[in-house]
């Protein structure tokens, strides 16, 4: 998958700073363009595995039922 990189440079700092726009919880900043994209690959990676787990958990200790239903219309 591609993602796309929100990229500021603070200018007081020098440092770049970065936020996915599918997934705005994985922030990152390197000195460099080429730091802050290998950053923001691992916290891409990191927010994908977090939201992974969190549906595992939401569904863990559900009851879920599957009827058939025929309708006519």
């Amino acid at each position: 998958m591609e993602y796309s990189v929100i990229i500021e440079k603070n200018p007081e700092t020098g440092m770049y700073i970065g936020q996915c726009k599918q997934i705005p919880e994985a922030l990152s900043q390197g000195h460099t363009l080429n730091e802050l994209m290998a950053n923001m690959k691992e916290a891409i990676e990191l927010a994908i595995e977090c939201r992974n787990e969190d549906l595992r958990e939401m569904y863990l200790n559900r009851k879920v039922f599957h009827r058939k239903i025929r309708v006519c219309a």
